[in-house]
């Protein structure tokens, strides 16, 4: 195989193709080993496949984040897909995306199946008391760490505002994120033809967006074909942080369809939460809250299937798709929108869940342990429930 022509006129070695029993393997490890989030997983992949087995060079596993970053879907997930495909063709690419998504997807589905039947007994009731402020601190910190990388200009900033204010408006989520980035390609495109032109900068106004719907429509029988393409339709529009899932989950499910309440979708994050793998894994215990285990297994699949046809469509491309003048600024009006979206649901879903001291205090240590001591995410939802427990033992 020869080598790859990288969009800075540098090469990288040749990926050498080697057994599917090796890409298994380390997909294995990582599905029940990863947790922390997706910038932890891409680090543990890092160390799998670019330190120790020496699969790919640094600057290639580079570029295969940035251009998962151009795509919709949990990147972290693309990634191991991506990586499976380099190192044995297609059947790596199903076996790496399965192999790790099926371990979390697993435990969530047995902690569905508990809440189920134990949910809503006392016990589990100070178990989540504890753990939703901490859920709440890991997405805060997502999103201080999101933000800073996302908002590089006033003009960005500016985007990002209209979106947060186009969402609250009840604007549609889908309609938001491309709004943001056709607004920052045509403005980068304006700053070229012509430096004055600043008109461009008035974002979303001309775009076709959905009408308002300020009211939550009554709820809907659930149907398994509408569950399947409801999730198949976020997992190929979704951009930025599997946390930016909140977002789609609430006005889906808890507003427009009425299957879920928030507490039920907070419940579902943090189930996420205690699981290695892909956040996105949160569709299995919807699907299953919703309509059982067909629910559980159709959501799954439709969130994650279009990340494998995404990641077989863009391989050929990645070599000219970093520092492209057109991809660039997408990407940046996908990012901001994104940031934005995940910024008006964690305000909405903390009020809902900061409703005391203790719950104000678990949320605010958990922050500072998470930003200032980069703590495991993990170790905090445990102890988050662990608190929770001990409150409701010693009579509070």
């Amino acid at each position: 195989m020869p080598d790859r022509e990288m969009a800075t006129g540098r090469t990288v070695p040749a990926v050498e193709r080697g057994p599917l029993g090796e890409v298994a393997w380390v997909a294995l490890k990582l599905g029940f080993t990863a947790f922390g989030g997706p910038a932890a997983h891409i680090a543990m992949l890092r160390e799998e496949v670019v330190v120790r087995r020496r699969w790919l060079s640094e600057q290639y596993f580079l570029d295969l984040i940035g251009a998962t970053n151009l795509i919709p879907g949990p990147n972290s997930t693309e990634m191991v897909i991506h990586c499976g495909y380099l190192r044995a063709g297609w059947r790596g690419l199903i076996a790496a995306g399965t192999l790790f998504i099926t371990p979390a997807a697993l435990m969530v589905l047995g902690f569905a199946w508990a809440y189920v039947r134990w949910g809503s007994t006392p016990e589990a009731g100070w178990l989540l008391y504890g753990v939703k402020p901490v859920i709440i601190a890991i997405v805060g910190q997502a999103l201080w760490v999101l933000a800073r990388a996302a908002v590089q200009s006033v003009f960005l900033a500016t985007v990002g505002l209209a979106a947060l204010v186009l969402y609250f408006l009840g604007i549609n989520e889908i309609a938001i994120l491309f709004g943001g980035a056709i607004v920052v390609l045509l403005a980068r495109i304006a700053r070229r033809w012509s430096a004055g032109s600043a008109a461009i900068v008035l974002p979303l106004g001309g775009l076709p967006l959905p009408a308002l719907s300020l009211a939550a429509p009554a709820a809907v029988p659930v149907s398994l074909l509408q569950l399947f393409l409801t999730f198949l339709k976020i997992g190929a529009v979704l951009y930025g942080s599997g946390y930016v899932l909140l977002a789609f989950l609430r006005r889906d499910f808890v507003e427009r369809l009425g299957w879920l309440t928030d507490q039920q979708l907070l419940d579902a994050v943090a189930v996420g939460q205690f699981t290695p793998g892909p956040v996105f894994t949160t569709a299995t215990f919807v699907g299953y809250l919703v309509a059982g285990l067909p629910g559980a297994v159709l959501a799954t699949i439709g969130i994650f299937l279009p990340s494998f046809l995404f990641v077989a469509a863009i391989e050929p491309f990645v070599p000219r798709l970093r520092g492209s003048p057109w991809t660039a600024p997408l990407l940046d009006g996908v990012n901001v929108a994104a940031v934005a979206l995940m910024a008006a649901v964690s305000w909405q879903l903390g009020r809902e869940v900061i409703v005391d001291p203790l719950t104000a205090g678990l949320a605010l240590i958990a922050l500072v342990l998470l930003l200032r001591f980069k703590v495991n995410s993990a170790w905090l939802v445990l102890a988050g429930g662990a608190i929770g427990v001990v409150v409701r033992l010693l009579g509070g």
